[in-house]
């Protein structure tokens, strides 16, 4: 009982370790453009990217969803450019404790999987 309850804390957070690394792409994006235009085209087409990225291969819904390692692959390319874009945009802390999260949560979604 307790071990199912953590595992649906665990999806829960998954969703929000998702939600943020958007949030981080789109800070980047906004905060290291030269100029006002490409600021823009920054902060929302990397998380558009990522978003596109990511329904297209990760989304449990998708039909060309990726599995087990190729799925890891995928978590580690768009959770850690979450957290390298925090770093990038001068937020080292945030990065890094992101990063710990997103590893935390991807780490024991993948050994409940099992």
């Amino acid at each position: 009982m307790i071990l199912t309850a953590l595992k649906g804390i665990n999806l829960g957070l998954a969703f929000f370790v998702e939600l943020a690394a958007l949030a981080a792409l789109g800070y980047w994006g906004f905060t290291v453009g030269p100029n006002v235009l490409l600021k823009f085209v920054l902060g929302l087409g990397a998380p558009a990217l990522a978003v596109v990225i990511w329904a297209f291969f990760g989304a449990p819904r998708s039909s060309m969803q990726l599995h087990g390692v190729a799925y890891l692959a995928l978590q580690t390319l768009v959770f850690g450019s979450g957290a390298l874009a925090l770093v990038a945009a001068g937020q080292r802390g945030l990065g890094i404790t992101y990063a710990i999260v997103a590893f935390v949560n991807s780490a024991a979604a993948a050994i409940w999987r099992q």
